[in-house]
């Protein structure tokens, strides 16, 4: 008996469906938790938080995991249960979200002295390449 291939296309197509669903959050809005909540519970954790917000219906945080490494997370705004965790890379230029002992070792290593001034251009800017 053959099969009409076009009856097996649409069986395949609806197979794969849960296999291309994304991994957005769906809870319903009245369910969600103030992000305030979500923030006392990642500092008790050891977290230190920089910034939630709402992406793809989930809050996502940027801060910096207890481990000691910069991440940015995705949960559930119901249950505010992890859904999903990335390791934020650290060979970017956004120190936007360094943790607070980079900063002053950084501030540390950057002292260089003043450029000389001629009278014209105050403040001028000096250039490190390394």
């Amino acid at each position: 008996m053959k099969t009409n291939p076009l009856i097996l296309g649409l069986a395949l197509l609806c197979l794969s469906t849960p296999l291309l669903a994304d991994d957005d959050c769906d809870d319903p809005v009245a369910n969600w938790q103030p992000r305030e909540n979500l923030r006392q519970k990642l500092e008790a954790e050891g977290w230190t938080v920089y910034r939630i917000k709402v992406d793809d219906g989930c809050y996502e945080v940027k801060g910096v995991a207890p481990q000691d490494f910069r991440a940015e997370a995705s949960y559930s705004p119901a249950s505010l249960m992890l859904m999903e965790l990335e390791r934020e890379d650290d060979d970017d230029d956004d120190d936007r979200y360094r943790h607070d002992s980079d900063k002053r070792e950084g501030a540390q290593n950057s002292i260089q002295p003043a450029a000389q001034s001629n009278g014209i251009v105050s403040g001028r800017p000096s250039v490190t390449v390394e």
